[in-house]
């Protein structure tokens, strides 16, 4: 089901009876003492509005569509049927040196110019024959319609408003309901790098499909440069917002200052809500276009809080999620390296010898694009209660990087010997497993993988050295191994084929299989394999049935919804896993270093600096969403705007010969013959020319 039909299933509940028994809740006095300015500043309180796109129909004089525009979170439409209102509205909200933020356009027919769940508020006191549906089909998830209860007429002159199941709400002397459209159950958020804290990157989103229309585009255009760090170092959604630590610095040189920031906008609108500075941070001039692997777990969402360091060496914080203010500095987590959040408990992974005179992050990452990444040194790893902010356990560890992972049972890691398990609430260990190899050399763009998923924990640990046999060098091969969550004994072992290209290693848990896939030059490009996860039986094998045609996948690890694995040598490829089909799109990838993300129904591409398919390829921060099956939401073509629109020039535009130049000799004033740009004359021209000159000297 789709998400617009669960909100007109929900929302045309027709109200039996009278108005609620305790009467409307008051938000003010009477409306004719109020300015325009205090009343949108209670219709904001009153519907907790906090930022984004904010639709006024039936705008009027547009002094309470200006007024909703409070600050920079806000974008505001107003909309109205009559064109003198549309231009009193236009005029007043330029007076005030708004417009951009605030616009107001002609609203013709019944259908809303709006796509699918874009609008986080939409006000009337008049909805003017626009159906409720169409009203809650451009709501987005948790979005809010405030509806005159005395003027919300419909189709017919009908109060829709008192027939719609809703809170009744009185601001300034009018009674209003208030809707809240839910936020459907088949879309997902994706609050970590790796989807949750179990480190497993796949949505459980019913509703992300191959794109096929534009949700919204964010600037800039392009990230900073192709064969230097990724301007993108993490993305996140959670409570209907996207977190993106990126660099705003100057696209025009490398060379310029980097200007690291942590960037919150609208899921479901792109409007920009505020932003933070983030101090020093890895170096913009890191070669090749990836960055540390280990940077996009520096940023969790979850709800009403953003956790992040806003510094390379600085602490972990939580922030307001909706204005991004600090709520909670946690102390002991100065340069924190990774932080998962579970159930509540924050597990962040501390490098306590930072900043320290023995400690030089420029020796450490002195090999850049090719450093190795870890040096094996103990951290400090603690368990933090989110709400409170207290510590409940804090344990010297050597955790290798990006193996963190935690469930509402168990914290496991890799020590970089073996798989390691820790009690969640104690820290103390619950299990060590035998050895589990993974590579000796791990790079600044790659990080091993470890995967919790239900009762089995996954580990891939990357290329192992090869074996001398005699005076033959038989080279060494990247393997998956699944454990028994409650005991640590190695259930299977299968060979995992290369992945990704210069970046973390792919394992992917979806529709209840353990996928790997040959995604570089290798064996059988291509060929994806899905193993069940407790014996390690292929229960399903296909390679490509289309040419995946580019020469290596793109700089970022794969990604995956339960319905499609999203691998990227070529653009964005949806795999289905239920028909084997793959779906490329040339024109959409991610970020390096980062790559895609699925979340809210949508697909996020944030900017890229690739020059592969330039000619074709999206730019700036996009969000796609899949093809709506239902179409247009009337089929009354009465309700549909006609696609040209007539000002009021158009009936004096000229004539096609009132654009001609006078009769006579032509004057060739302009290279389009004269001002009306017509290029032709009115001069009639003998076919017998006589020359008037020749070489600068009059013609005889």
């Amino acid at each position: 089901m789709s998400v617009r039909s669960i909100g007109s299933s929900v929302f045309w509940i027709v109200v039996l009876g009278s108005m609620l028994a305790s009467g409307p809740i008051s938000y003010g006095a009477e409306r004719e003492g109020d300015s325009a300015d205090r009343l949108a500043d209670r219709i904001l309180r009153a519907t907790g509005t906090r930022g984004g796109l904010v639709v006024h129909l039936g705008s009027g004089d547009g002094k309470l569509t200006a007024a909703l525009s409070a600050g920079r979170s806000y974008l505001v439409q107003g909309l109205d049927s009559d064109p003198a209102n549309v231009e009193r509205a236009r005029r007043h909200v330029e007076s005030l040196g708004r417009y951009g933020g605030v616009s107001v356009d002609l609203l013709e027919g019944k259908r809303l110019p709006l796509v699918d769940n874009l609008v986080n508020l939409l006000m009337a006191e008049d909805l003017g024959g626009v159906p409720m549906e169409e009203v809650m089909r451009v709501l987005c998830p948790e979005g809010v319609a405030l509806i005159s209860g005395t003027r919300g007429r419909g189709p017919g002159g009908r109060d829709q408003a008192s027939e719609i199941e809703g809170e009744r709400i009185e601001i300034g002397g009018t009674t209003w309901t208030k809707i809240t459209k839910p936020r459907p159950a088949e879309i997902d958020e994706w609050t970590h790098y790796l989807h949750d804290a179990s480190n497993n990157a796949v949505a459980h989103d019913e509703v992300v499909g191959p794109p096929r229309r534009m949700q919204w585009v964010g600037g800039p255009r392009y990230a900073r440069h192709h064969d230097r760090m990724s301007s993108v170092s993490a993305v996140v959604s959670a409570g209907g917002r996207v977190f993106t630590i990126f660099d705003e610095g100057l696209p025009v040189s490398i060379l310029s200052p980097p200007k690291w920031t942590l960037i919150a906008r609208d899921a479901f609108n792109g409007v920009i809500l505020w932003k933070r500075r983030i101090g020093t941070w890895f170096t913009h001039l890191w070669p090749l276009k990836s960055g540390p692997a280990q940077l996009p777990r520096r940023l969790v969402a979850d709800g009403d809080r953003v956790y992040v360091t806003l510094g390379l060496d600085a602490p972990l914080v939580a922030l307001d999620a909706a204005t991004g203010e600090t709520v909670r500095t946690f102390e002991g987590t100065q340069a924190a390296e990774e932080v998962i959040l579970s159930d509540g408990l924050l597990f962040v992974l501390v490098n306590d010898a930072a900043g320290k005179d023995d400690y030089d992050g420029r020796i450490r990452f002195a090999k850049g694009y090719r450093a190795k990444f870890w040096d094996e040194a103990p951290r400090k790893l603690t368990a933090i209660d989110a709400d409170s902010g207290r510590v409940l356990w804090s344990s010297e560890r050597r955790v290798l990087p990006g193996t963190l992972a935690a469930d509402p049972n168990r914290v496991v890691f890799h020590d970089g010997r073996g798989v390691v398990c820790l009690d969640r609430n104690s820290g103390e260990e619950a299990w060590r497993s035998d050895p589990v190899a993974r590579s000796e050399e791990i790079q600044s763009f790659y990080v091993p993988i470890l995967v919790l998923y239900d009762d089995v924990v996954l580990f891939s640990g990357g290329e192992t050295a090869g074996k001398q046999t005699g005076s033959w060098y038989e080279e060494g091969e990247d393997t998956v191994t699944a454990l028994a969550a409650q005991t640590g004994k190695v259930l299977w072992s299968a060979y995992h084929p290369p992945s990704g290209y210069r970046s973390p290693e792919d394992l992917l848990v979806a529709g209840g299989l353990v996928w790997t896939g040959e995604t570089t030059s290798g064996r059988a490009v291509g060929v994806f394999t899905g193993r069940d996860p407790r014996t390690g039986e292929v229960k399903c094998e296909f390679p490509p049935d289309v040419d995946t045609y580019w020469f290596h996948h793109r700089c970022y690890r794969g990604k995956a919804t339960d319905n499609y694995l999203l691998m990227s040598r070529t653009g964005t490829e949806f795999i289905d896993v239920r028909t084997q089909h793959w779906i490329p799109h040339h024109w959409f990838r991610g970020a390096c270093l980062y790559g895609v993300m699925p979340a809210n129904g949508l697909i996020y591409g944030p900017q890229h600096p690739c020059a592969c398919y330039l000619e074709s390829k999206l730019d700036g921060f996009n969000a796609l969403a899949a093809a709506n099956d239902e179409g247009p939401a009337s089929s009354d073509q009465s309700a549909q705007a006609p696609r040209l629109q007539r000002g009021p020039a158009y009936q004096s535009l000229p004539t096609p010969d009132s654009l001609l130049p006078p009769t006579g000799p032509p004057t060739g004033t302009t290279r389009r013959g004269v001002g009306g740009r017509a290029p032709r004359s009115r001069r009639r021209w003998s076919p017998r020319g006589r020359p008037t000159w020749a070489d600068g000297s009059p013609a005889r």
